[in-house]
Order: structure tokens, then sequence, then C-alpha cells
């Protein structure tokens, strides 16, 4: 007997196919289609889930390069540099960090020159941030 709950399982199934269909994910979570319907328009309404998306393997996508970034901002502008990066275009998603940096951004560009350009011209001279950490993306491997 699983001790994972209906929610968890229905997020699951989510994260490991966001176009399951609601007969896909009840199969899977052991539970009815209107049960499914009612935990995802709930998890939607709480903002647990926040938008579905396909997950890309840089290494097969011709026409970008990515890159995860992370950043530092002083404390006192932190609120302004993340709408900022939030407001660019190339910033494709924005994390908070515990880890070593405050902000971890998933950074996309047409191609390494561009992204470094992204980084140094765009990113870097935000007013408060303090420092800025590319890491670039070569293959997905999971």
């Amino acid at each position: 007997m699983s001790t994972e709950s209906t929610e968890e399982k229905i997020l699951s199934a989510l994260e490991d196919d966001a176009q399951a269909c609601y007969s896909e994910i009840a199969e899977k979570a052991g539970v009815s289609k209107p049960t499914v319907r009612k935990y995802i328009n709930q998890l939607e309404d709480e903002g647990v889930i926040v938008g579905y998306s396909a997950e890309v393997d840089p290494k097969k996508l011709s026409s970008k390069s990515i890159a995860m970034v992370g950043m530092d901002a002083k404390s006192e502008q932190y609120v302004d540099v993340t709408q900022e990066l939030k407001d660019m275009s190339e910033v494709r998603a924005l994390y908070t960090s515990s880890g070593d940096h405050m902000l971890m951004a998933e950074v996309r560009a047409r191609d390494g020159d561009e992204l470094a350009k992204v980084i140094s011209d765009k990113v870097l001279s935000i007013d408060g941030i303090t420092e800025a950490h590319p890491t670039f993306l070569q293959e997905r491997l999971k």
C-alpha cells in the first residue's frame, strides 16, 4: 500500500507528462477523472500548479543556447532585481535559492555568443545584482 497521497500521485503524473489527459492521470493515481479535475483545479487555484511547459534538450535545440545563471543581489534591491529579471524575455524561469546563490535563472538566447552578451550586458547591468555565474547547458540526460 502506497503512503503517497492522491495529491502527490496526481502531481507526480503531471510532472511526468504535463500533456496527460484526466483519464491517464486518473489511471496512474488510482482515482476517478472527476477527482483528478477537482484536485487539479484546486491546485491551480492555490498556486501550487503555476503552469505547464515542455522540457527541452539544449543539444537538440539548434536555434537556442540555454544557461542556468546563479545570481546574488543586494538585499535592499532584491525585489526590484527580481522584477527586472521577470520582465526579461530571455529569462524563461526564475527561482529563489538557498544554495550558493540567491537566485537561479534559466536564460535562453539564439547562440552562445548572444547568451554571453545577454548575461554581460543585460543581467549584470541590473542595478543591485552583485554577481552572476552562468553554467551553459550542453545535453539533457534525464
